[in-house]
């Protein structure tokens, strides 16, 4: 009887030692601030999770915890009843808050996804394309093997709002985009790409269709003294060369980062062996430089400046004789100036394009010589401030700039008459491509975060943007279409709410509405018969189009699952969206109008841009995750949008098809293999009004990636890249423009790369 009291006694007395709890308060170790949104975490059951609610942590005697909170060292608790009521973190060295998505559940835009370190597991020369390719929801529009734009749920351009670490932009100087955004960095400085889906956050600019964040790759903290890597590939299809060096120094107080990149690319063979005209070079080099004034409070001086020569536009009537490019900027970061003040964010960007084009490699040289230098200045930068109202409500306010301006001309020397004569002198003509226009947008936003409890965040926001336009030097006959000519100021208003839930520990769900503005950019503004689209039609700007409005509601889920047994985890997503658009811009064929240029030749009607008073997109992603037997992991996505042009009944222009993905890897010690399979559907969905005419067939993909580590921080990487030598095409790519040179018609759409052996070596130091 004694042995069952004792027994009873000891069971009672366990059971409320596992119910006691200790409270804890979080605090800076240095300004001694208690910290809210701390996360605890069960070391033996990570579904076991805590947060700070009243500034207390109540955390259970007898378990062990990682206490952490962004931006501090975390630290590893044994709960005993004589534990410390008072747990200090230390504040890490401060980075620039160049992140949007920081792996916080709470502190994370709504509705983002982000990549891997794309500088690890490299296995082949990286291109601009390699950067969004493997992003769920993304296509490519190609005109070469350089000027490539991505495409997000059949929104491309400006509709996308791409930007530089947190804010630095630099726009195209060439009206057929020669020079998209992404040609004007190095590849291999990009760590990763952040991706927010939609109009969901009114801090980084106007947004329409979704913000693009691509994130250099910077000094990793800690990590002392001097050390670099350096890197060389190569591509067979192409004889194709890449080298890389970069180089870091880097103290407590100070650190400096120096890239440098040289690319040479040769013509590539499509599927059935004929040589695409694609070839280029470049020089890129880049300067990091930054100050730490204390551990949260930082200066940052970056500079990059990029060389491309000699780049050859299989889908354009002209190609690069030279893009040079070069940008600057300054950030400055200090966090917890005051109690209610927790961060100040300010940045300041300059980039400036010089870009020279010209037909002196085409067929119609002969005929004409045609030669246009163009230019872009792109300036502005971004203010923010982060305030703390409540223990769980934090609220941003801030402002930035966009300032655009371009000038340029086409200088024609006709030599040949209609008749195939000889004229002489030659004829000189100028014609005037961006009428020196510029558009200043200013931005004012403020975004607030509630979290509601401890599984549910409310976001919301709103933005306004007054944009100023004008040009300055119009043609003539542009001037008689728009006699009323002048500064035009816009006034956009933006907004978005969002509803983010953790189900638990391992499933999310998040609702999304967003409203994006965007005003009509300088092509749909200002040019004047040129042919900018991808068919081959004169198109003429429209200085009056309002701007357009993106209304997208979103649903997402996202979870995991840890297992025991063959398969280890799972991990799965989907999500769904409906975009109702006012005032889409599009160009639609105005017969009122006649070519001006060659004016005998068809067609002979130009386009026109306009605003649609009816049109919408909807659409998925899925993906799915199993990992298993420790070493293998296996993926699956796919990707469909869908969009109408009620207006003219017929779909919106480079609206892609139907894509997935299948992926398999094996990861062991010291090697790694992949292989992957893309099937894309045909697309017979098409905007006739754009040119698109006929469907585009589907096509699949097999690539082989492999890579091993030979040395510590010496790896090797190989690919084989359309393995199986396929003839195929993208619905976004262009169609071949100008090259009877190169037996290519202009009936056909640019052709893809055939089967190709890359090599990659990397070491670090």
């Amino acid at each position: 009887m004694k042995f069952i009291l004792s027994a009873i006694s000891l069971l009672a007395t366990s059971i409320m030692l596992i119910a006691q709890t200790k409270s804890i308060e979080v605090k800076d170790a240095q300004t001694k601030e208690t910290l809210t949104g701390v996360y605890a975490i069960d070391q033996n059951n990570k579904e076991d999770y805590r947060i700070t609610e009243n500034k207390i942590l109540k955390l259970e005697i007898g378990k062990t915890y990682r206490v952490s909170h962004i931006g501090y060292s975390s630290q590893v608790l044994k709960i005993k009843s004589s534990t410390p009521e008072v747990v200090f973190l230390e504040a890490q060295n401060t980075e620039l808050a160049e992140v949007l998505v920081t792996g916080k559940i709470f502190q994370d835009p709504v509705m983002n996804i982000t990549t891997p370190d794309l500088t690890e597991r490299v296995s082949q020369p990286k291109n601009v394309a390699d950067l969004f390719r493997d992003i769920n929801g993304f296509g490519l529009i190609k005109r070469g093997n350089y000027a490539i734009d991505p495409s997000f749920r059949a929104s491309q351009y400006e509709q996308l709002n791409i930007q530089y670490d947190g804010g630095t932009k630099v726009m195209n100087a060439c009206p057929n985009r020669m020079d998209p955004i992404t040609t004007h960095v190095m590849p291999e400085d990009i760590a990763k790409i952040e991706v927010v889906r939609g109009p969901y956050t009114m801090r980084y600019g106007a947004t329409f269709g979704g913000l693009i964040n691509m994130v250099s790759k910077r000094p990793e903290l800690g990590k002392y003294g001097f050390s670099g890597s350096a890197s060389t590939g190569y591509e067979t299809n192409g004889n194709s060369m890449v080298n890389m060096v970069r180089l870091q120094y880097a103290e407590e107080k100070f650190d400096v980062v120096g890239m440098y990149g040289y690319r040479d690319f040769g013509n590539y063979e499509d599927g059935a062996g004929r040589e695409i005209p694609s070839s280029f070079r470049s020089i890129d080099y880049s300067l990091r430089l930054g100050y730490n004034f204390a551990s949260l409070e930082r200066l940052q001086l970056h500079w990059r400046q990029s060389y491309g020569r000699d780049v050859l536009h299989a889908s354009l009537p002209m190609d690069s004789d030279y893009d040079d490019s070069s940008m600057l900027s300054l950030d400055y970061f200090k966090k917890n100036p005051g109690k209610t003040l927790q961060k100040i964010q300010a940045k300041a960007y300059y980039s400036y394009v010089d870009h020279l084009m010209s037909n002196s490699r085409r067929s119609n040289f002969s005929t004409v010589e045609a030669l246009s230098p163009v230019e872009a200045t792109t300036a502005g930068g971004r203010f923010e401030l982060e305030w703390k109202l409540d223990e769980f409500w934090t609220l941003f306010t801030g402002t930035d700039a966009l300032l655009i301006s371009r000038d340029g001309t086409r200088n024609r020397l006709i030599k040949l008459n209609m008749m195939g004569m000889s004229i002489n002198p030659p004829i000189e003509l100028t014609d005037k491509i961006w009428q020196e226009s510029f558009i200043n947008d200013y931005g004012f936003f403020a975004e607030s975060r509630y979290r509601l409890n401890t599984s549910t965040v409310l976001s919301a926001g709103i933005r306004y943007d007054v944009v100023n336009s004008d040009i300055q030097d119009p043609a003539s006959d542009f001037q008689d279409y728009y006699p009323g000519l002048g500064n035009r100021t816009e006034h956009n208003f933006s907004g978005t709410l969002s509803l983010k839930k953790l189900l638990d520990a391992d499933n999310q769900l998040e609702f999304a509405f967003g409203r994006g503005v965007r005003s009509a950019n300088m092509i749909e503004r200002f040019i004047n018969h040129f042919q900018v689209g991808q068919d081959p039609f004169e198109y003429i700007g429209n200085p009056n189009l309002d701007a357009e409005v993106n209304n997208q509601f979103e649903v997402a889920y996202t979870g995991k699952k840890t297992m025991d047994g063959p398969v280890d985890r799972l991990d799965w997503g989907a999500s769904v969206y409906f975009s109702q658009f006012e005032n889409y811009i599009v160009a639609i064929i105005d017969p009122t109008k006649t070519r001006k240029f060659m004016p005998n030749q068809e067609p002979l009607n130009p386009k026109v841009f306009r605003n649609l008073d009816d049109a919408y997109k909807t659409g998925f992603e899925a993906n799915l995750g199993v990992n298993f037997f420790n070493n293998f992991q296996f993926d699956a996505e796919a990707a469909y949008v869908y969009a109408r042009n009620e207006d003219l009944n017929e779909s919106l222009p480079l609206t892609p098809p139907l894509r997935s993905k299948l992926s398999l890897q094996y990861n062991k010690n010291k090697f790694w293999i992949a292989t992957d399979l893309r099937v894309v559907s045909q697309q017979d969905e098409l905007a006739t009004s754009f040119g698109e005419n006929q469907a585009t067939p589907g096509y699949e993909l097999v690539d082989f990636r492999l890579g091993y580590e030979l040395l510590p921080d010496l790896n090797l990487g190989g690919a084989v890249l359309n393995a199986f030598d396929q003839q195929y095409y993208d619905h976004l790519n262009f169609a071949f423009r100008n090259q009877a040179n190169a037996s290519l018609s202009g009936m056909e759409r640019l052709t893809d790369p055939g089967q190709n052996f890359t090599v990659f070596v990397k070491y670090e130091f």
